[in-house]
Order: C-alpha cells, then structure tokens, then sequence
C-alpha cells in the first residue's frame, strides 16, 4: 500500500459510519481516497453510491474500489453488474486474501451489521496488500470477464 494506490469508496446509510472510519485508516497510510457517498446516515437507496464507485474502477480512473452496506451483498451485486469488475464479499481476512489471490477481485465488498471495525479494518488492508496470484486463475478472470 502506498500513496500510490487511489480508491474509490462508497455506502449506503447502514455502512456510513465504517466508510468513515475506513477512510480516515487508509489517509493515515497515504492512500488516496475519494468518498463517492453517501454522507450521512439518512437513508438512501445503495445502487446510487455504488455504481459510480464500480464504474470508476472498471473505467481505470481508480485502482480498486470499497463499496459497504448493511450486509455488503446488495452491494456486491450492484457492483458485478458492471462489466470488468470482480467485486467479492468479505467477512474476513481469509476470504479478502482469496479474493484478491485467486479472483483478482478489485473491488470489496464490507457489511457492517456483520462484522467488528477492527475486523473490518483488517480485511481492508489485507485486501489491498494481496497480490493477485495469476497462473492458472488468469484464464479464470478472462472466463469471468467474457460474460
């Protein structure tokens, strides 16, 4: 990681307040972050915030992106519909390691009703410090990404 790296990030009220937290983490590390919403608690409609953070990501213009919600799977789903994107859930340091290593993954997905901050801030930067793997799983990606 590194100030290299550029983010996008974004929620729905049920995951504001670790998108926050989680924004204020990766600054430290000078990681640069941009917030794509929502701002609040307020409750909103979640496809609005996220699909710009996936569009963003599959476009180029940012390296990976971090979507949260509730449960982080409505979430995952708006962000896979975007072409280009492989965004995976993750509920711990595992599975972010494996989505990254095998799956290439570039954009994650976080609940907040299910996991701990402290967990949370550690899949965070489990996910970002994993390399994808290649070899056998680059015919996987190009498999995925033909759909």
């Amino acid at each position: 990681m590194g100030s290299l790296m550029k983010i996008a990030i974004g929620s729905d009220h049920a995951g504001f307040a670790y998108k926050e937290k989680i924004r204020e983490h990766l600054g430290k590390k000078g990681i640069e972050v941009v917030d794509f919403g929502a701002y609040s608690t307020e409750s909103v409609d979640y496809p609005v915030y996220v699909r710009p953070v996936a569009r963003a990501v599959a476009d180029g213009r940012f390296d990976r992106g971090i979507v949260l919600g509730g449960s982080g799977n409505g979430e995952a789903i708006v962000a896979n519909r975007v072409k280009g994107v492989r965004c995976g859930l993750c509920w711990n340091e595992e599975v972010a390691r494996l989505n990254r290593k095998h799956n290439n993954g570039n954009v994650l997905s976080l609940g907040e009703r299910l996991i701990d901050l402290e967990t949370a801030l550690k899949i965070v930067d489990t996910w970002l410090e994993t390399d994808f793997e290649g070899g056998r799983h680059e015919q996987r990606i190009r498999m995925i990404d033909e759909a």
